[in-house]
């Protein structure tokens, strides 16, 4: 699901000499660009180069705010296959619009892709990320905790949309159950930082690929955490784990994915995004999206996960 906010031409007409002023950029065309879920996405065209422009009015935009440091760290070092930040006039990395934070990068050409085969890019990418010393950034940490579940019963208590209610209610079971699996998990990984790196979190669904060039693209919550934050998507596969300790031995890490906290990201992440479609819930066509959640890919990981002993 991308953002999908109509908004009037006096509102673009605003946001455009904003840009002008506190950027300096001169531009022709301002297009809705299908990127993102949180923010307000946007392509700016000017007569040799393009932008990318974000705004978050969500109530995540503290976490998209921090996360310019770490972006503006990884390209500092080397990295060069994610966004780079265009800077304010005054040196900043972002700035604040009619109360949204608002970022502008470079624009990546090319589509969002993951397939099977898009594995094997992604994973060299981000150990090439986790070869980046977390020294002298601002980065939140891992603490393993069981919240997201939490926040998911407190959102369930507040629906009063019966269609909603319906779908949420005949799978009661199965929530309780990956509660209960992500407290044990939790209370197993907690405290323990063993191998923590910078991670992404989401760089499989936020992979671009530009004729032979992969990118990882939307950085907005990286946190220093252990490899398995990204790797968690593809664990119930042998060759997908094979080729993710591939990647990381190609790169001089020396480091085992841990089952248990592949456990922890597969529960923990089940409900994360559980929350982020019920805090759309009002969407039209929410229902569907949701049993298409609830009921789709991400069963996968469960088949793993869910032998997985303590």
């Amino acid at each position: 699901m991308f953002s999908n906010v109509s908004r009037s031409d006096e509102y673009k007409k605003l946001l455009c000499e904003f840009i002008r002023s506190e950027y300096g950029v001169e531009f022709i065309s301002i297009t809705p660009a299908k990127r993102g879920f949180y923010g307000e996405t946007w392509r700016l065209d000017s007569a040799n180069k393009s932008y990318f422009l974000k705004l978050d009015y969500s109530p995540h935009q503290g976490i998209y705010e921090r996360s310019f440091t770490v972006i503006e760290h990884l390209c500092c070092h080397g990295i060069d296959f994610i966004s780079q930040i265009v800077k304010t006039k005054n040196g900043g990395l972002s700035t604040r619009f009619d109360g949204a934070v608002l970022g502008l990068f470079n624009w990546i050409d090319g589509e969002h892709i993951e397939t099977d085969e898009t594995k094997i890019p992604e994973y060299n990418m981000l150990a090439r990320v986790y070869q980046v010393p977390a020294n002298g950034v601002s980065i939140p940490c891992e603490d393993f905790e069981s919240n997201s579940a939490d926040k998911f019963y407190a959102q369930w208590a507040a629906i009063d949309d019966e269609q909603i209610n319906s779908l949420l209610e005949q799978r009661r079971a199965i929530f309780e159950h990956r509660a209960n699996r992500l407290r044990l998990f939790s209370e197993k990984c907690n405290g323990d930082t063993t191998g923590f790196v910078i991670t992404h979190g989401d760089a499989g669904g936020n992979l671009v690929k530009d004729g032979d060039r992969y990118f990882i693209v939307d950085w907005d919550d990286p946190i220093l955490a252990p490899p398995e934050r990204d790797a968690w998507v593809m664990c119930n596969r042998d060759w997908a784990r094979s080729a993710f300790h591939e990647a990381l031995r190609q790169h001089g890490i020396t480091y085992t994915l841990r089952p248990e906290r592949l456990a922890y990201y597969c529960y923990h992440f089940f409900f994360f995004y559980l929350t982020s479609f019920l805090e759309s819930y009002k969407v039209s066509d929410i229902v569907q999206e949701l049993e298409e959640y609830v009921d789709g890919w991400i069963q996968d990981s469960f088949r793993y996960v869910d032998s997985i002993q303590l």
